[in-house]
């Protein structure tokens, strides 16, 4: 089996997986792994984030997000662009539409652009990952392209434990993150 072909079994995988939790098992994991996102150093010191508006079954940040705006912190979300280029993007209180994959996404003229080197946090959804940090997304390499760029920045991956592999399957484009959260704790290989 390829790689292509290894990461496209684990996308399937990993969907199926975090599709599969019930509604109450999907909040209370939400809840945890918030909870645990919110005790690390990383979260409590970056001033600008950048995360993510959760699309179909993917882990739900609206709750730490609650809280980290609350603090005053600036929290920025991914615009995807041509190229597969990604922007960081700070929407004004009428600067959200529907995006080009149906996320919900600022509106690039209503928003604050940030470059990469002005985050401290990146919080990064995935399909898949392993322990050692490594994730398998979409498919578009958008955050493998864009996270090289957060020179500053701590890079957390964001997923259910459900989504858990014994080796992701990675090529040469593939970014190794900081730390992965999940509803059952934290991995960390740095």
């Amino acid at each position: 089996m390829t790689v292509s072909e290894a990461k496209q079994t684990q996308r399937k995988a990993g969907r199926a997986a975090r599709k599969a939790l019930g509604p109450e098992e999907r909040k209370a994991a939400n809840a945890a792994l918030c909870a645990f996102l919110w005790q690390l150093a990383a979260v409590q010191n970056a001033q600008t984030i950048l995360l993510y508006a959760a699309f179909g079954s993917e882990a739900d940040l609206s709750a730490l997000a609650e809280k980290a705006q609350a603090q005053g912190k600036t929290l920025a979300y991914p615009v995807c662009g041509e190229a597969y280029s990604l922007t960081a993007a700070v929407p004004g209180p009428d600067g959200w539409e529907m995006g080009q994959y149906g996320i919900r996404t600022p509106i690039l003229s209503r928003s604050e652009i940030l470059l990469p080197e002005a985050l401290d946090l990146v919080l990064v959804p995935c399909t898949a990952f392993d322990a050692d940090c490594f994730r398998v997304g979409m498919g578009k390499g958008y955050y493998d392209r864009y996270l090289p760029r957060c020179k500053n920045a701590v890079k957390i991956g964001i997923a259910f434990e459900a989504q858990r592999v014994e080796h992701a399957a990675v090529d040469e484009h593939d970014q190794r993150l900081d730390a992965y959260v999940t509803e059952r704790g934290i991995y960390k290989w740095k």
